[in-house]
């Protein structure tokens, strides 16, 4: 994904130097974050965007990770990890990370980006960005359908 801002709020790739602001805000050590990201970092199947404020440091991340499945005939992407600082909430910054992994998704070749489904307010932030019932999970289209002629 390319960088860039909006709202105020710079996207990019996640960096090695973002570890410790991960591992703070997901939970867990930062030595473990560090190998982790890294690990994505390697996976072409895979993408960790973080959104920075002002100062730079991480207020939210996305991960997620694409494969291909005998049900569909191109890959399927996965949120593995979504997260925004508890002070940035409801400041549009999950939306812009849901935005920005739907876009690596869709550059990856996927039609469908997938998200366990969260309880309470996850699941009712999820279904406002059109995510809905897929089984155990939450999916939403990544192209948008053309009408048969």
């Amino acid at each position: 994904m390319a960088a860039g801002t909006r709202y105020g709020v710079d996207l990019r790739s996640a960096l090695p130097a973002d570890a410790p602001d991960l591992a703070a805000l997901l939970g867990g050590p930062a030595r473990a974050m560090a190998s982790r990201l890294e690990a994505m970092g390697r996976d072409p199947a895979s993408a960790v965007l973080v959104a920075t404020g002002w100062n730079g440091a991480v207020i939210g991340v996305i991960a997620l990770s694409w494969h291909p499945a005998l049900t569909a005939d191109r890959p399927l992407a996965r949120i593995t990890a979504l997260a925004v600082a508890e002070e940035e909430r409801r400041n549009g910054i999950g939306r812009l990370l849901i935005k920005a992994g739907a876009q690596a998704a869709r550059a990856a070749g996927c039609d469908l980006l997938e998200a366990a489904s969260p309880e309470g307010e996850g699941g009712a932030f999820l279904a406002a960005l059109g995510f809905v019932p897929a089984g155990i999970n939450l999916a939403r289209p990544l192209r948008k359908r053309t009408e048969a002629p």
